[in-house]
């Protein structure tokens, strides 16, 4: 299937393109060897107005000037100095927004993906989270500012529009996790999930 153009995470409305993502497939390829997996969880953050945003109030540092890039482009940081949590850069260059992949399920290359997470079986809770999801997929830090793209590279990575429709009851909003510190913004419901994966 082609992968989704980056012009669609070029928009303005963050939110709305987190919601969307939600049933949208995300593949890797490293080294020939291609994972992924449906997106079940996803959290939109909304740049210099949003204090749950690593660009809160402009800020720019050598880590957060990524999210000042064109929309599709990785912004993978590094969390409590263990894990690579993969965000998509969303709207035009120089506006700061993210989404944050929180969860997938996987659709190809499970054995592969388990093995980088070190699990013997999958539970409910093995591809959720977004530690989880970076490190099954293949994804370092070090490949922040790369562009989604689909290429016959050593590395690539793609999102895929959703083979199946999933209606607007199915996909529960709430309040992102582990942002108290960002006030009344902690309680924006701007994580989405798919209820059949709650």
């Amino acid at each position: 299937m082609k992968p989704v153009s980056n012009t669609f995470f070029c928009r303005a409305d963050v939110v709305a393109i987190a919601r969307e993502m939600i049933g949208m497939e995300i593949f890797t390829n490293i080294n020939q060897q291609k994972v992924g997996g449906i997106i079940t969880e996803t959290e939109a953050y909304s740049g210099e107005t949003d204090h749950a945003s690593h660009a809160f109030g402009g800020r720019r540092t050598p880590r957060t000037e990524i999210m000042y890039h064109q929309g599709g482009t990785l912004y993978v940081y590094l969390c409590y100095g263990i894990h690579s949590l993969l965000n998509i850069v969303t709207n035009n260059m120089g506006i700061p927004h993210a989404v944050l992949i929180r969860g997938i399920e996987p659709v190809c290359g499970e054995l592969l993906m388990l093995q980088r997470l070190k699990k013997e079986k999958r539970t409910n809770k093995t591809f959720y989270g977004p530690g989880n999801v970076a490190k099954a997929l293949g994804i370092h830090y070090s490949q922040s500012g790369m562009l989604l793209e689909k290429n016959n590279s050593d590395f690539s990575v793609w999102i895929e529009p959703r083979k199946n429709q999933i209606d607007d009851d199915d996909i529960v909003a709430a309040p992102r996790i582990g942002v108290d510190y960002a006030g009344e913004d902690a309680m924006l419901p701007w994580r989405f999930t798919r209820k059949t994966s709650l």
